[in-house]
């Protein structure tokens, strides 16, 4: 499968516009971030699932995850703040006067981060269609049979193929594959698990399967990773 997603997309520092009725296609980022919605709205459809976001909204990402934005009629504003790698938040939330956020990181570039963490508000709603019902047992249970499922479901099998692509801009084992090498590359930096046994709890077919998802989404091996992140 392939899910090499070279060359990442960049998220600069700072206020950025997106144009009304403007659509991004599924994309991944190599640096982890949050964005604030300071004015207008989208809809992003990421690893962790479909968010409509408006002013004073606030989305984080980690490093290497992938989405598809869909802006509204009315564009939007965001201000983009680089997030430390290892930080753990939900990845929706609100926070507080945006606009003070905004004057800290023109004046203060460094401070922007400790105030966006401490203005944060996890936010736990998001769209809950079949798609999305798909995308969480895809990163639940990445084993799942997709066939069985849309039978489950009451849905053809070329219908589930086609709308979940609509909706997250992947087919769905495209998004299994993505989701599967993101939790190897986030398991083999944070743990000294064997990488062979790490291979087969995720469901790998075995250790060469996983090391080249890593590479393929990373850019590097799963023993470089490990190395790195020893150091």
């Amino acid at each position: 499968m392939h899910t090499c997603f070279h060359p990442y997309a960049q998220a600069p520092a700072g206020r950025q516009h997106h144009a009304p009725s403007h659509r991004l296609e599924r994309h991944c980022h190599d640096t982890a971030f949050a964005t604030v919605i300071l004015s207008g709205s989208y809809l992003e459809a990421g690893d962790e699932g479909r968010h409509t976001v408006q002013a004073g909204d606030a989305l984080v990402h980690r490093p290497f995850e992938s989405h598809l934005d869909c802006f509204s009629t009315r564009g939007a504003d965001v201000l983009i703040i680089p997030m430390p790698a290892g930080t753990r938040l939900p990845v929706h939330g609100r926070v507080r006067d945006a606009d003070a956020l905004v004057r800290l990181v023109e004046r203060s570039p460094a401070e922007a981060w400790p105030a966006f963490d401490e203005a944060f508000q996890a936010d736990a709603s998001g769209h809950h269609d079949w798609p999305d019902l798909l995308a969480r047992k895809l990163r639940e249970q990445p084993d799942i049979c997709l066939a069985r499922w849309a039978d489950d479901m009451g849905l053809r099998a070329e219908s589930v193929s086609r709308g979940f692509r609509k909706a997250y801009g992947s087919s769905p084992k495209a998004y299994r594959a993505q989701v599967r090498a993101r939790a190897a590359w986030e398991a083999i930096r944070g743990s000294s698990v064997a990488l062979g046994r790490l291979a087969t709890e995720l469901g790998f077919s075995d250790q060469a399967h996983m090391s080249r998802a890593v590479r393929g989404l990373t850019g590097s091996m799963p023993q470089a990773w490990r190395m790195a992140a020893a150091a």
